[in-house]
């Protein structure tokens, strides 16, 4: 019997903001992790419902366009896949109401530093490994 094809964990980075979401692509391509980008909660949802068995690191601003903010994903995240793990980021302190029911999401100031970006991710992979 042949072996079965297991694809590389993914990294899904979730930012309207098109010159941060390539330079966040373009970090996180220093990782073992394929890179999957969305501009909006609902582009990052959609591709969850077809692929989360596969995505290990969430990257997403807390302020996006259209319905659903970062914290809005987060939480659908933790809820439906909580195997993924979740870093939230923001030029804005996040607010305490947030804070409290977002416990297992880790939120990094922007700007962000890119080895705490790496370690995260580092984290996820190591994560998918065992």
């Amino acid at each position: 019997m042949g072996q079965q094809y297991k694809p590389s964990p993914k990294a899904l980075i979730v930012e309207d903001d098109v010159e941060l979401r390539s330079l966040a692509a373009a970090l996180l391509e220093e990782t073992d992790l394929d890179i999957v980008e969305a501009s909006s909660g609902e582009e990052a949802l959609h591709y969850l419902h077809h692929h989360a068995d596969e995505v290990a690191f969430l990257f997403s601003d807390v302020r996006l366009p259209c319905l659903m903010d970062g914290v809005d994903l987060a939480r659908t995240v933790r809820l439906k896949w909580p195997w993924v793990r979740t870093v939230l980021t923001s030029g804005a302190p996040l607010e305490d109401k947030h804070e409290k029911a977002l416990r297992d999401v880790r939120f990094m100031p922007k700007p962000w530093r890119a080895l705490d970006v790496l370690v995260e991710a580092e984290k996820a992979t190591r994560q998918t490994i065992q």
